[in-house]
């Protein structure tokens, strides 16, 4: 039997892409031919959870409220510092 998966960008939902070789572990990337598109590479599945699309926004959305840094870390089954290390690049509490 034979199945076929619809692979589309994450970012537009696009179905206007191609291959692009695979990644060390021998994992699948594809590339997305939208021009709009900022991610342009991206994997179906990561080795890492903290690599996929959207992670960023659920660790800042989860610090928003009141999260604290384990329990993220915790929820979200990613390390710790790569919480607190998101954070700063965002600069999500930067006080004035």
């Amino acid at each position: 039997m034979i199945f076929y998966q619809e692979v589309g960008c994450p970012k537009y939902n696009s179905l206007n892409i191609t291959k692009s070789g695979t990644n060390g572990s021998g994992k699948q990337r594809y590339y997305c031919c939208d021009s709009g598109c900022k991610t342009k590479t991206f994997m179906l599945d990561y080795n890492y959870k903290a690599c996929e699309y959207g992670m960023t926004e659920r660790i800042v959305e989860m610090a928003i409220n009141g999260s604290r840094v384990r329990d993220t870390a915790w929820v979200l089954k990613i390390n710790k510092n790569t919480v607190i290390s998101t954070l700063k690049k965002r600069k999500a509490f930067s006080h004035k």
